[in-house]
């Protein structure tokens, strides 16, 4: 049987950073495409207005979906505790968005920073773990009085060297001990990582609260290798009620590009690679 499906797209995909005036660049177009979620890259809170964006999103009826960016001056395990103090009131400027727009969580690798990739002894491993957990506990204390949620999402081995897999962050979810503390999972990265995508979606279960796409090698999905059938049913056995969200990124900002690695375009504009994709999750995910 078919399922009522929600379908949304990353701002990431043409610009970076998001900020108010992106509203006219943005909304419009993705409501036009026939999304009906946006997820908005809160890189900078400083340079959003969250009454202007909630007024866009009621404007073109769209539900909004606040995905977090780590960088190196945002991670949850550096040694300075300044710097989870940092982290930590960025995560709040991202709860404060969800409340202003109607969002339900922020999602995000928020354990540690990207990028952060070592070979640590076990014991140094085991700490980073449970600096991780102590932190994000005091960040879900912090949700749940926002009446929110933490989305946290797994990254493949060249991202992060801390939580890479489905098995890693329901792992990391039950140590946080918090009802605020779910789970994001994205096939770009579960294509590098994951043994079966079927049971990675499964183990993950009622607390997958967000699902991003992208094809393997984060082109437009369905032009590439992933065994897009196997998620399918994946979210059809837990009865995933949530947004499936195409993530990718535009090859026009170079740092972002350089960032995630995206040396060329995928498609011949953007706005291709938005209609395309939208055109293959309809028929993935509708006709069932």
């Amino acid at each position: 049987m078919a399922m009522n499906r929600q379908y949304g797209v990353s701002t990431w995909l043409w610009t970076s950073p998001f900020k108010t005036d992106s509203i006219d660049l943005l909304f419009k177009k993705v409501a036009d495409l026939g999304f009906t979620a946006i997820e908005i890259a809160v890189e900078d809170p400083t340079i959003i207005d969250n009454a202007a964006i909630k007024k866009g999103l009621d404007k073109y009826n769209l539900t909004p979906i606040v995905c977090a960016a780590f960088g190196s001056t945002r991670d949850l395990t550096h040694e300075d505790p300044a710097v989870h103090e940092h982290c930590l009131r960025y995560i709040e400027a991202c709860l404060q968005c969800c409340k202003a727009w109607g969002a339900k969580f922020v999602a995000g690798p928020m354990y540690s920073a990207v990028g952060k990739t070592r070979m640590l002894p076990p014991e140094k491993r085991k700490a980073e773990w449970e600096l991780a957990v102590k932190n994000l506990r005091k960040a879900c204390e912090m949700a749940a009085q926002y009446d929110c949620y933490l989305a946290l999402e797994p990254l493949n081995r060249f991202e992060s060297d801390l939580v890479n897999t489905s098995k890693d962050v329901c792992r990391m979810v039950d140590d946080i001990n918090h009802p605020a503390a779910k789970i994001m999972l994205d096939s770009f990265h579960m294509n590098i990582e994951e043994v079966d995508p079927y049971q990675a979606i499964v183990d993950a279960g009622d607390r997958l609260i967000h699902f991003q796409i992208s094809e393997n090698h984060r082109g437009i999905p369905g032009s590439g290798t992933t065994p897009w059938t196997d998620y399918r049913r994946g979210l059809n056995a837990i009865n995933y009620k949530g947004v499936i969200s195409i993530e990718s990124f535009t090859p026009n900002n170079q740092e972002l590009a350089e960032a995630v690695c995206i040396w060329h375009p995928f498609a011949d504009s953007q706005d291709e690679f938005a209609r395309s994709g939208l055109k293959f999750m309809q028929h993935l995910f509708t006709n069932e």
